[in-house]
């Protein structure tokens, strides 16, 4: 499937600010940093860096060549289509620039220029850049990428006056984007553009005000001030008393939709969380929580799934949002006609979710829910890992805290926390 030149929205451009402007114009002739090889933007969220970047990287890459092959990647292609893609075919379409967008190929073709998309989620992601010769490269969510695959980017990119682009949020402190790029700018050839939100001139106050609300901890450092600090300590500090709830609202049944988020066990702890979801607020109102290691005896799945028609009862959920490795479970389920969901299993942004939900007080937990209380206060992250440059919660009594995390991030939209 081919989409061609000048269909659909073209992008409208708002006054650029200094930040933005230095971003670009910083590979142009008479910049002082024309020599550098490398510009990586990071810092708040909605600070006008990835505008600033496409629009930098299509004048550079039309203006500096011609029949030449370049990268486009992201965490995935379905993120980077949303992200880098689908306002990039909008700036083209406001300056008239013709193209061809083939997106079973994932290849878009601006004048005689081929721009090639990659997704770029694990450590086998270099694989699919190895042999490439490339005269530039634009990474987007560069810090969410495998150290592997940007090296590999950057060996591509050997065609004379080439140059790497990269955006991102910051990471914790060890991260190797900043211990071998940004902290190490000079000896690497390296641009560093730090953004905050203020950088982006078409945020009101009231839009700011509210993404400092959305945010709290460690998410708040890095999304909203930019910073790249270390995740340590309780993950889920806001989580307090006005999180627990004893009574539950008369119209539950009406004015909200019914989900259950699975962490599947069999070993470990097997966990049901009946969730209630208005589209802004959630409720947790029951939980279920077997513990084979305790119990001293393993459920079958044909057991687990008669523990589930018994925990649902006669009011059918929208979905069961489950373990994305529970496979053979799913398949149990959805024998018996239930409708199977699988989790998106992004831990760090689902994290994120879950605190924004607290923060905002969008999510409240029943009293009667003891287990998924006590994980959610004891959830903490795992600071061995944390100093390799890893960030991951502890693997420990986090199993209903897990499906909590599942579900936020399955069915809760980003739209929805701001």
């Amino acid at each position: 499937m081919k989409t061609h030149d000048r269909r659909g929205a073209a992008f409208t451009f708002q006054p650029f600010s200094r930040r933005q402007l230095q971003l670009l114009n910083w590979w142009r002739d008479g910049s002082p940093h024309i020599d550098k090889f490398i510009c990586i933007a990071d810092g708040a969220i909605r600070s006008g860096k990835t505008t600033a970047m496409i629009a930098s990287f299509l004048h550079f890459t039309q203006e500096r060549f011609a029949g030449r092959d370049f990268i486009l990647a992201g965490r995935s292609i379905g993120v980077l289509k949303r992200n880098l893609i689908n306002p990039m075919l909008r700036m083209l379409n406001a300056w008239g620039w013709p193209y061809e967008f083939n997106r079973s190929d994932y290849v878009l073709t601006i004048g005689t220029n081929s721009y090639y998309l990659f997704g770029a989620n694990n450590e086998k992601s270099q694989d699919v850049v190895q042999g490439m010769t490339a005269a530039g490269a634009l990474l987007d969510e560069a810090a969410l990428m495998p150290q592997s695959f940007v090296e590999q980017v950057l060996g591509r990119c050997s065609v004379d006056g080439a140059k790497v682009f990269m955006n991102c949020n910051p990471s914790g402190p060890y991260h190797y984007l900043k211990t071998d790029f940004i902290d190490r700018a000079t000896k690497m050839g390296v641009l560093h553009l730090h953004f905050g939100m203020d950088d982006n001139l078409t945020l009101s106050q009231e839009v700011k005000a509210r993404y400092h609300r959305t945010f709290k901890g460690v998410f708040y450092q890095r999304f909203i001030l930019g910073r790249w600090v270390q995740a340590e300590g309780v993950i889920y500090d806001m989580f307090g008393d006005s999180s627990i709830i004893d009574d539950l609202p008369g119209d539950l049944a009406s004015a909200y939709h019914r989900y259950i988020a699975c962490d599947y066990g069999t070993k470990n702890p097997c966990v049901y969380l009946d969730i209630r979801y208005s589209g802004v607020d959630a409720l947790l109102v029951e939980e279920y929580y077997f513990d084979s290691a305790a119990e001293r005896y393993q459920k079958t799945d044909q057991q687990y799934v008669e523990d589930m028609e018994r925990f649902i009862g006669t009011d059918e959920p929208r979905a069961i949002v489950l373990d994305p490795s529970a496979a053979s479970f799913r398949v149990a389920l959805r024998q018996r006609g239930h409708k199977v969901r699988e989790a998106d299993n992004d831990v760090l942004d689902g994290i994120r979710m879950v605190a924004s939900m607290l923060a905002l007080g969008r999510l409240k937990i029943h009293r009667r829910c003891v287990k998924t209380i006590a994980e959610v206060r004891a959830y903490v992250w795992d600071e061995k890992a944390a100093k390799r440059g890893a960030e991951q919660p502890l693997k420990e009594h986090d199993h209903a805290a897990d499906a909590l995390r599942y579900f936020c991030k399955t069915i809760v939209r980003d739209r929805d926390l701001t």
